[in-house]
C-alpha cells in the first residue's frame, strides 16, 4: 500500500510539473512570434474591416499587453495559484469553461476513437501473435505500415471522399449529431490501430516464448489454456504501457483531424486561439493537455501494478 501511495505521489507531482512547464513554453513560444499580439487580439476580436489603432492600443492597455513579459508571467501564475486560468482575450469567457466546452467533445471523440482502434487492434493481434509469420501475419504488417506511414489529414480526406461525397452515408464536416463524429473518431482509430496491433502481436510472440509458457505446456496445459492462464496477464503489461503513451499521438491526432472536420473539440480550439495569440486561452489548453498525459501514465502504472504480482513483491520489500 505505501509503494502505491508513493507511485501516486510522484505521478501526481510529475503531473503538475509537466502541465507548468508546457503552459510556460506555450507563453514563450507566442511571445516570439512575429507581430504585433495586441493587433492580432483586436482583429480576432473584432475582425479585420473594423480594426482601427485606437483600438489595438485600447486591447493592449487592458489586456496588460504593454507590461515586461516576466510581469505578465507572474500575474499568470499568481491567478493559476488561487484556481484562475484568466479570461479569453477574444471571447472574453473564462478560460476555464470554454476549455471545458470543447474538451468534453474532445474526451468523447478521443475515447470513442480508441476504442474502436483497441476493438480491432486486440483480436488481429492477438490471432496474428498466435501464428507468427503466417499470412494474417504478414498482411497485418503490410496494413500497419501503411497507416502508420499515411499522414492522419490524407486519411480524413480519402474517408470524406469515400463515406460523404461518394456513397453520401455520413456527413463531411461539423458537429450538429452523433454522425458526425464517425469520420473524426474512425480517423483517429485507423491512426492509433497501425501501432497498436503490432504492440499487441509483438507482446503475444513473447509470451509464446517464454520458458512459464513452455513449462506449462509440458505439464499438459492445452496451449489456449495455457495462454489465457498464464499468458494473457503478461502480454498485457506492455499493452497497456503503450496505450499510456498513445497519448502523444492522440494529442498531436486531435488537432489535425478536428481542423480538419471542422470538430469543435479542444484541437480546433488550440488552432484558433493560436492564430488568435489569445495567450491565456493557449496557456490554459497547453495545462490541461499536460495534466491530462501525465494522468494518463499514472493510470497505465497502476494498470502494470495491478498485473503484475512482482511489482507488489518489490514494493513490499
Amino acid at each position: 500500500m505505501m509503494q502505491l501511495a508513493r507511485i501516486i505521489g510522484a505521478r501526481l507531482a510529475q503531473a503538475v510539473a509537466v502541465a507548468l512547464v508546457l503552459a510556460t513554453l506555450c507563453f514563450a513560444f507566442v511571445q516570439t512570434l512575429p507581430g504585433d499580439l495586441a493587433l492580432s487580439v483586436a482583429a480576432a476580436r473584432t475582425g479585420q474591416d473594423r480594426l482601427t489603432p485606437e483600438l489595438t492600443e485600447r486591447i493592449r492597455r487592458e489586456e496588460g499587453l504593454d507590461r515586461p513579459l516576466p510581469e505578465q508571467y507572474a500575474g499568470w501564475i499568481g491567478r493559476l495559484a488561487s484556481g484562475d486560468l484568466g479570461v479569453s482575450m477574444v471571447s472574453g469567457r473564462p478560460v476555464i469553461e470554454e476549455l471545458a466546452t470543447h474538451a468534453r467533445l474532445t474526451l468523447v471523440l478521443g475515447l470513442t476513437g480508441w476504442l474502436l482502434s483497441y476493438l480491432v487492434a486486440i483480436p488481429l493481434g492477438l490471432a496474428a501473435g498466435r501464428r507468427p509469420g503466417g499470412w494474417l501475419d504478414r498482411v497485418t504488417q503490410g496494413l500497419a505500415v501503411l497507416l502508420a506511414s499515411t499522414p492522419a489529414f490524407l486519411v480524413g480526406v480519402l474517408l470524406i471522399s469515400l463515406f460523404a461525397l461518394w456513397l453520401r452515408w455520413l456527413p463531411p464536416a461539423g458537429y450538429r449529431s452523433t454522425a458526425h463524429m464517425v469520420l473524426p473518431a474512425l480517423t483517429l482509430a485507423l491512426g492509433l490501430a497501425a501501432y497498436s496491433v503490432r504492440v499487441v502481436r509483438n507482446a503475444v510472440v513473447d509470451v509464446h516464448s517464454a520458458f512459464f509458457m513452455t513449462y506449462a505446456e509440458i505439464r499438459g496445459l492445452p496451449p489456449g489454456t495455457a495462454f489465457r492462464r498464464h499468458g494473457l496477464r503478461n502480454a498485457a503489461i506492455p499493452v497497456v504501457t503503450f496505450m499510456a503513451l498513445q497519448m502523444a499521438y492522440m494529442i498531436d491526432g486531435f488537432v489535425v483531424v478536428e481542423t480538419l472536420f471542422g470538430f469543435p473539440g479542444l484541437g480546433n480550439l488550440l488552432i484558433r486561439s493560436l492564430l488568435a495569440r489569445d495567450i491565456p486561452m493557449i496557456m490554459g489548453a497547453g495545462l490541461l493537455i499536460g495534466l491530462v498525459y501525465a494522468l494518463a501514465n499514472l493510470a497505465a502504472d497502476l494498470a502494470c501494478y495491478r498485473l503484475d504480482p512482482r511489482l507488489r513483491r518489490m514494493g513490499s520489500a
